[in-house]
């Protein structure tokens, strides 16, 4: 009898198991309404910042982003914690969240003195109606008249409990001595304050190029382990194509061209903006100089301008990419911050074949961008900067480190650790 209770509760067990990961939904930056515009989170106060707070520290994350529908929506939000691959965790949101768990996002503006009319839509993160209790990954979901089927939005963030230190360099890659296309990314862990028992089983680590997922290394394990000390010191395992410096385009005023910019024309009634034609670069010799490493900010260069949120217009803005051929088995897409670091149809180009060059034309709010052009082979999940644009080790990139943590008891993806590596000022 004993073992036929033991057997069911077994069995039941792996049945609650099996629906729970069934129910496990994987969340990335994401747009799903073409209504909804310029997506931005970062730390209060600097705009071109990461979205990573430090657990309890006093300080927010803004997100905001326009609405282009002809009245203001019924919007609310939500917060949900993620594992390190960003599905969703094995908690009840009462476990990480105190407050409110699903919360109206109130705070619209309607734009005014734009010839294209939107709503701009604010929130604070952590704020009066929700606080966040764990560390970890976090996807903060936006969905319209409170219901869960119709989101709009998800956008990743991170809070992190500083429980290890990290050290780490960007050097040529060691086994690309000759073609020099390639960044090495070394690092170590000290984790004094936290004890660690199999270090290969409850450490994950995830190093990111420019805020990038789809080329990012994930899962290394230790290639060295000491007291208290994680060495990841690889070859090749930690090895990333360096591409080149982001391209960039200034369309902060619309009373002239701005750098990069052919044209402002004025098609009743909205302004058009015809960036300059650009070219292959994987063929020319490596030019360094300063840029953004693929952000953008939205500002505007019109000293009548005041609030960038509601005054910065949008417009359209065409490009341009002249090649011998079509590139067949793939699609060409302008890539970088403002299209979410991710390839798909709303930034994919069209090959016109009386040109001979591949267009594509977005609506852009005024700001200062930064983008590169990237080959995605079908099928593929992994855009290549490469192909398009070459690859110099001596470009400048930005690497983000994260450093997880679940012990073998453990319920959740901790998030112990976070450093922000740069390819030139901490060159090895």
């Amino acid at each position: 009898m004993k073992n036929r209770i033991l057997t069911i509760a077994v069995l039941l067990f792996v049945a609650v198991s099996v629906a729970a990961q069934e129910d496990n939904f994987y969340y990335e930056n994401a747009v799903y309404n073409e209504n909804i515009k310029t997506v931005l989170m970062y730390r209060e106060g600097f705009n071109l910042s990461n979205p990573v707070l430090e657990l309890n520290e006093e300080a927010v994350l803004v997100f905001k982003f326009d609405d282009f529908s002809e009245e203001t929506k019924n919007y609310y939000y939500t917060i949900i914690h993620c594992d390190a691959n960003w599905n969703e965790s094995f908690l009840i949101q009462e476990d990480y969240l105190d407050g409110f768990i699903e919360n109206p996002l109130d705070d619209y503006e309607l734009s005014f003195n734009t010839t294209f009319e939107y709503v701009n839509y604010q929130l604070i993160i952590p704020n009066e109606n929700v606080q966040l209790k764990l560390s970890g990954n976090y996807a903060l979901i936006v969905y319209e008249d409170n219901d869960k089927e119709k989101i709009v939005i998800s956008q990743r963030f991170y809070v992190v409990e500083n429980l290890v230190d990290l050290e780490g360099t960007v050097r040529r890659a060691t086994l690309d001595a000759f073609k020099g296309e390639n960044q090495e990314v070394d690092f170590t862990i000290y984790h004094d304050k936290l004890q660690i028992n199999n270090p290969r089983e409850e450490v994950k680590v995830v190093i990111m190029q420019n805020n990038r997922w789809d080329n990012a290394i994930r899962n290394l394990k230790p290639l060295f382990i000491k007291d208290k000390t994680l060495v990841y010191d690889y070859n090749k395992e930690n090895v990333f194509q360096a591409g080149n410096e982001f391209r960039y385009f200034d369309i902060r005023t619309n009373r002239i061209p701005g750098e990069n910019v052919l044209s402002t024309d004025f098609y009743r009634p909205y302004f058009h903006k015809t960036l300059m034609t650009d070219d292959i670069r994987s063929n020319k010799k490596f030019f360094s100089y300063a840029e953004m490493n693929g952000k953008y900010v939205v500002e505007s260069q019109d000293p009548e301008v005041e609030d960038y949120d509601l005054e910065c217009d949008y417009v359209f803005t065409h490009f341009s990419l002249p090649l011998e051929s079509i590139l067949l088995g793939g699609s060409v897409n302008v890539f970088g911050a403002f299209t979410g670091w991710n390839a798909n149809k709303s930034n994919e180009m069209t090959w016109n074949f009386k040109t001979s060059q591949y267009e594509l034309s977005l609506l852009l709010k005024q700001g200062y961008y930064n983008f590169q052009y990237v080959y995605v082979p079908q099928g593929s999940l992994v855009a290549d900067h490469k192909n398009i644009e070459g690859s110099f080790w001596e470009a400048e990139n930005d690497y983000q480190i994260f450093v997880y943590y679940k012990s073998m008891a453990g319920r959740y993806d901790r998030l112990i650790g976070y450093r922000k590596l740069n390819s030139v000022e901490n060159r090895n």
